[in-house]
């Protein structure tokens, strides 16, 4: 049965409508056999793989990776989703950071990444950098105080996804300028 998380998400820096039904499994449901609702749905990444035959025809299916699965299982399905979802079990597990760079810049997956699960204001800035576009923060949590997550830094000095340079390649310095803390007066 169809678990709706939220009705809202971030997506683009804005909360915006959720128009997606997230499938979650319940206990002794097997992915074959559950049925898989009409409309926008993202489905476990077990339930694409025992019904590919089925959902590979809909353009409107979306997959959701565990914190345990591998991007890779899906390299040749990459343009099927118009939505790549991946858990966050709880807020210390960062595996979903690799799996959402991995997607980004390995697979070359260019669609909407959502952040889903136990997803909280001071990951987003982060995840924003590891290649996640979307976000849906846990309900118990304000959606207009986790959007305030994406703008708490303004510099970068490490190169991701969001950025390819590092911070001392994209500040250009003048030849023969004295650099703070080299010696010069």
């Amino acid at each position: 049965m169809p678990d709706q998380i939220t009705q809202r998400i971030i997506k683009n820096n804005a909360i915006v409508a959720d128009d997606w039904t997230l499938l979650r499994l319940e206990e002794g449901a097997e992915a074959a056999t559950v049925a898989v609702p009409a409309g926008k749905a993202i489905v476990p990444l077990k339930v694409w793989q025992a019904q590919k035959g089925a959902l590979a025809a809909r353009a409107d299916i979306g997959v959701w990776l565990a914190s345990d699965e591998r991007p890779e299982e899906l390299k040749g399905d990459l343009d099927k989703f118009g939505v790549i979802a991946v858990d966050f079990p709880k807020f210390t597990d960062g595996r979903g950071y690799s799996i959402a760079y991995n997607l980004r810049m390995r697979l070359g997956y260019r669609g909407e990444l959502r952040a889903i699960g136990d997803v909280l204001r001071d990951q987003l800035f982060q995840m924003k950098r590891t290649g996640f576009d979307a976000y849906a923060p846990r309900p118990d949590r304000s959606i207009e105080d986790a959007l305030k997550g994406l703008t708490v830094f303004s510099e970068t000095y490490q190169a991701s996804v969001d950025d390819r340079l590092p911070l001392f390649r994209r500040h250009a310095r003048t030849a023969g300028a004295p650099v703070s803390g080299d010696g010069a007066n």
